[in-house]
């Protein structure tokens, strides 16, 4: 499968296909010398060799390991990447591939974003959150202390090639990781594709059906993308969930909860909310529980709202005491709503 997202000049395919990564000289086609692959220290075993042999006919490849983890995508993490760049002689023409899931892609596509004010890169993801999300759309990042992804850019790939493959390394922690964005994806966008993720028993009765998962997912990603940009209309729905999920992780400094927890989590504490305020159908916020459970997702973080809401405050997207919370009206059919941060009810437990 393949699809392509249309920004002009910045255009670039997306590849899905099952052992791509075996030829993947048939896609990675660009005008550089030098390729450096930005991977972690527990995906590189698995790929960077194979990889890098493919590569090595017709580029000099070089590795950077980072640790796992979101604490390696951190302002204080990048200097001594930009130095092993350097020393490596990595020029405005080369190009830094990112292997591995969503903290790679986004540290590796901030240091090519940066680096000599800006180098290409191509984005092989090997988890589901990356392979359904975050690999595409061209925003990259880092955190800071105080919040997440404070500190980015909108840097655009040359490629993204997806390998579904890779998912069968995958512990199960991060395929439900993955999950939460797949889900996502029903809840703003289609309750068919929503009622088609609940009548599967398990994920592994999901895989038969992945390289399908992956492309519903990526090309609505691609849709909202090509019609907004930069972040400042249709593809705030994408942030369903999130505006919470960013808070919860920060407060547990990026260690106790995974992302894509946090978004599971996210999206059904804010239904509730907004089920109470008669803005949601009722019950959707229990639809959406029962499908995050099946695929061992959370409910629940434990976090008093009062927390959440002082982090809130240093969100990305508060302006002017104003936050654009994506909520449901049902499954499948979203709506931006502006508000504060006594959107977030207190007393209760997130």
């Amino acid at each position: 499968m393949q699809l392509t997202v249309n920004l002009q000049e910045n255009s670039y395919p997306i590849v899905i296909e099952q052992g791509c990564l075996l030829h993947a000289l048939d896609y990675i086609k660009v005008p550089s010398k030098r390729i450096t692959v930005i991977t972690y220290s527990n995906v590189g075993p698995l790929y960077y060799k194979m990889l890098a042999e493919v590569l090595s006919k017709q580029y000099d490849v070089y590795k950077i390991e980072v640790p796992a983890g979101e604490t390696s995508k951190n302002i204080h993490s990048i200097e001594p990447i930009y130095n092993e760049l350097i020393a490596s002689h990595m020029t405005r023409t080369d190009t830094i591939i990112a292997l591995g899931g969503g903290v790679v892609g986004d540290l590796a596509g901030f240091i090519a974003s940066t680096y000599l004010r800006g180098i290409p890169f191509i984005q092989i993801p090997t988890s589901l959150l990356a392979q359904v999300d975050s690999s595409v759309g061209g925003k990259v990042a880092v955190d800071l202390d105080t919040g997440k992804n404070l500190v980015g850019a909108f840097k655009h790939p040359q490629l993204v090639l997806i390998d579904p493959l890779t998912l069968k390394t995958l512990p199960d922690y991060y395929i439900s990781d993955g999950m939460g964005e797949v889900i996502k994806y029903g809840c703003i966008f289609s309750e068919p594709f929503f009622n088609q993720l609940a009548s599967y028993s398990s994920f592994k009765e999901l895989y038969q059906d992945i390289d399908d998962i992956i492309y519903q997912c990526v090309n609505a990603k691609r849709i909202v993308v090509e019609n907004d940009l930069y972040d400042f209309g249709d593809r705030l729905s994408l942030n369903f969930g999130h505006t919470l999920a960013h808070a919860i992780e920060t407060y547990y400094h990026f260690q106790k909860i995974s992302h894509g927890s946090a978004v599971a989590v996210g999206m059904i504490a804010l239904t509730k909310m907004t089920e109470h305020k008669s803005l949601t159908k009722p019950d959707t916020s229990d639809r959406i529980a029962s499908v995050c459970k099946k695929y061992g997702l959370p409910v629940c973080a434990n976090v008093n709202t009062s927390h959440i809401k002082a982090l809130l405050l240093n969100d990305k997207k508060n302006i002017n005491n104003q936050l654009s919370y994506v909520i449901l009206k049902e499954i499948g059919q979203y709506s931006v709503y502006p508000s504060d941060i006594d959107f977030i009810e207190e007393g209760i437990i997130i």
